[in-house]
């Protein structure tokens, strides 16, 4: 049993096939599964259900796969206490953000910090905050932004910028010459939402709880896979929608004529942190990206460079 094989057993159990947990593996798919059937063999047990392309862990194979997590989660602790001894500034630094954040802040943090800090480059995921909370706890990333609150048993964060959002309409909406919008109002448009799984979309219906209908015989609203799909779709006259004030000001061709209009204070708004483990011991890359972020000049966001670094 190596370490690679576990990590070939960990990719499919999240991918749930074999060529994209191949892919995911950087090997060809006969490398895995020749790989996975020599640890079934090895282990006396069937690990997964192959069926029509798809493959699910066996009730056996579930608990392998929590442990072999755990294993390479420590395997990964190994080296980052190697890397204790030498330059916390040099190595990549594996980053995570969320899909309503990654997309503005990227192209002005990059090359910040490549001006900054040339041997630390990002390896970059995009993903729901569920997921790469998940991948934080199993040290498949080293640091992740997201939107407060989320669960930081284990974990340390450290608030970046607050920023609020806004109202996207089509120049031709009845709020065009409107100077800010009340919340409540969103529950008599035609409202376009991210789709289940964002955390900006909760964030949307939180302060417009009646936006949706939770016995849906009232208003529903329809979801976009994207921020930049659902201002397609606002510019095509499906409705209006809710945005980040960073994806609004942090695009570099803005064509659609679209107007974004502020809430009637207080309206809503996220606060952005960097979340890591407290046993991560590059606190000088956490640092230093902190800093990056602070120096990008990101528009639409209120900076918070007197917060208070986490305790341990």
């Amino acid at each position: 049993m190596t370490l690679t094989e576990l990590r070939y057993l960990v990719n499919l159990d999240k991918e749930r096939h074999f060529g994209r947990a191949a892919e995911r593996s950087f090997v060809s798919q006969p490398t895995l599964s020749v790989a996975l059937k020599k640890l079934e063999d090895e282990l006396g047990v069937a690990l997964f259900e192959r069926n029509r392309g798809e493959a699910r862990p066996t009730p056996v194979g579930v608990r392998i796969i929590e442990q072999a997590k755990r294993v390479l989660g420590e395997a990964r602790r190994i080296e980052d206490l190697a890397r204790e001894g030498h330059d916390e500034l040099v190595g990549p630094l594996r980053f995570g953000a969320i899909y309503t954040v990654g997309p503005y802040l990227l192209p002005n943090l990059v090359p910040v910090l490549r001006e900054t800090v040339p041997q630390m480059p990002l390896m970059i995921e995009e993903n729901f905050t569920a997921r790469l909370l998940e991948q934080l706890r199993d040290n498949e990333l080293d640091v992740i932004c997201v939107a407060l609150p989320v669960d930081l048993n284990g974990l340390c964060a450290w608030p970046v910028y607050d920023e609020d959002f806004v109202v996207l309409v089509p120049p031709e909406h009845h709020w065009a010459d409107t100077g800010a919008i009340a919340a409540r109002q969103l529950a008599g448009e035609k409202l376009l939402l991210l789709g289940p799984g964002h955390c900006f979309r909760e964030q949307v219906i939180e302060a417009c709880p009646k936006c949706v209908d939770p016995d849906r015989d009232g208003p529903q609203p329809q979801s976009g896979s994207s921020l930049e799909t659902i201002r397609h779709m606002v510019v095509g006259g499906l409705g209006i929608t809710v945005l980040p004030q960073s994806s609004v000001e942090n695009r570099p061709d803005e064509r659609s004529r679209l107007l974004a209009k502020p809430f009637v204070p207080p309206g809503p708004h996220r606060r952005i942190a960097l979340v890591w483990r407290k046993t991560f011991p590059r606190r000088q890359a956490i640092t230093q990206l902190r800093d990056a972020i602070l120096a990008c000049g990101m528009k639409g966001v209120r900076l918070l460079p007197d917060a208070a670094p986490p305790l341990d």
